[in-house]
């Protein structure tokens, strides 16, 4: 339904049947095209153990109150629409238990945490559900802590710090940067709901299922396994396989030298107001640093680019590049030129930027990805805030981060003797990622392990 859970869903599915297991993916029959295409990719490429069977249910979106066709979020989605399109996921829970009644039964689900109805839908027929949790162990177990505690609703005000309790580490949040917050009281009560409900089905679930590997989150994760007393399993990076499409920004950047490029993308569902983008552009040049910029605009907006100062491009020509539209993330950040992330620290940027061994200006907007900073700033030390304060509509701010502060930011990962040590971190865990997914690393047996234990619960 999104692309930020699409992907990692289907690299899942691609691990397992590496493992020798059949894997079904279910979905709509508008995403089914999206679905099949990124399995024949992999299959081109010569991983010929890839068996993935398609299974198709029909998305009720008129009924729903969603226009015909619409089955999936994109960067013109608000806070309104996107928990009006939450809600109707629930309309799913019938076609999905007509296909596990009149098809074979699977030995296990694993479910989106977006659809914590299917633990009930499959205990109808006596299957286990794993949840995929498609954040940050960190972030998760915040959150367990924050609905069993709640120390936002301790203070004064939307600003006030608090610590969120029995969480490992001194972590400060304001309510202004926790995903519930809005103006919109509907929205509000609705988000509040729902975080409840996923909180509950990881809880009535077998386990959950993470993006993530051991090494990076230690603490929390034992903090979830021995404090919250749920079970996981690590299983990434996963998804590190890049695109063959050779991009034009691919050979700018053969140009270039080492760690002189930073690389600036807010993910496939942020969309910035033109007074936001003009700061970026601005701030970029001010940093006199070479980047490469990903800029997703509306198709239906109007071509002249007001959100571009005067001859911007004539004067960072050949310094910079600006791409507008869809871009070849993983390629562009392991490549050798790129030296730095300025990402809105949705999870699977997140994730493809520690594994790429790079520092990382964060630029959380909305959802969980204010936790993920805290992750990436205190946690891992390896990145540095541009400044951000609240959570945002998902299609623009009033109140844009002016140039002056991102630039300091950008200067900050790129420049200095800090960013050596930042850099050095970095590539650290990257080496830890990469370990991670090897035979024998703490991801690879963590996905043999659960194997096992599915296949015992039926033998």
């Amino acid at each position: 339904m999104a692309p930020g859970h699409m992907i990692p869903m289907l690299d899942m599915a691609k691990l397992f049947t590496t493992r020798g297991v059949k894997a079904t993916i279910t979905t709509t029959s508008l995403n089914v095209p999206i679905v099949a295409k990124a399995i024949e990719r992999t299959k081109t490429r010569g991983n010929g153990v890839v068996k993935i069977d398609i299974q198709t249910i029909e998305f009720p979106a008129v009924e729903a109150g969603r226009p015909e066709g619409c089955e999936a979020t994109d960067s013109r989605t608000t806070h309104e629409k996107m928990s009006t399109f939450i809600s109707s996921f629930k309309m799913l829970r019938q076609p999905l238990e007509q296909l596990l009644q009149n098809h074979h039964h699977p030995h296990c689900i694993i479910a989106d945490m977006a659809f914590p109805w299917a633990i009930d839908a499959a205990a109808k027929f006596g299957i286990p559900v794993l949840v995929f949790n498609s954040t940050s162990i960190f972030s998760t177990s915040a959150g367990v802590s924050m609905r069993q505690y709640k120390p936002q609703m301790e203070v004064s005000s939307d600003s006030e710090p608090f610590v969120i309790p029995n969480f490992p580490g001194e972590i400060k949040l304001t309510r202004m940067k926790l995903p519930t917050f809005t103006d919109n009281k509907y929205v509000k009560a609705f988000f509040s709901d729902f975080a409840k409900e996923v909180g509950e089905s990881e809880v009535r679930s077998y386990g959950v299922i993470l993006n993530s590997f051991y090494e990076l989150e230690p603490a929390y994760a034992n903090h979830y396994t021995k404090v919250c007393g749920r079970k996981a399993w690590y299983i990434g990076p996963s998804g590190k396989e890049s695109s063959i499409d050779k991009h034009e920004c691919m050979k700018w950047l053969n140009t270039k030298h080492i760690n002189s490029v930073v690389y600036i993308c807010f993910g496939s569902l942020s969309n910035f107001s033109d007074p936001q983008l003009m700061e970026i552009a601005m701030g970029l040049e001010a940093s006199e640093q070479q980047f490469i910029w990903v800029v997703r605009k509306d198709k239906n907006e109007k071509e002249d680019e007001d959100w571009l100062p005067k001859e911007f491009e004539k004067r960072v020509k050949g310094k910079g590049l600006i791409i507008r539209g869809w871009a070849p993330q993983v390629l562009i950040l392991d490549h050798e030129a790129v030296g730095g992330f300025v990402t809105h620290c949705g999870w699977n940027s997140t994730l493809e930027g520690v594994t790429a061994g790079l520092p990382m200006v964060t630029w959380p907007l909305f959802a969980e990805q204010f936790f993920n900073e805290k992750l990436v700033t205190e946690v891992l030390k390896i990145g540095f805030p541009v400044g951000a304060q609240q959570c945002v509509e998902l299609c623009g701010n009033d109140n844009p981060i002016k140039k002056e502060a991102i630039e300091m930011a950008v200067r900050h990962i790129m420049e200095g003797e800090e960013t050596k040590e930042m850099r050095s971190r970095a590539k650290e865990l990257g080496e830890m990622a990469r370990r991670a997914i090897e035979e024998g690393g703490s991801s690879y047996s963590h996905l043999n392990a659960l194997i096992e234990e599915l296949k015992a619960l039926h033998s």
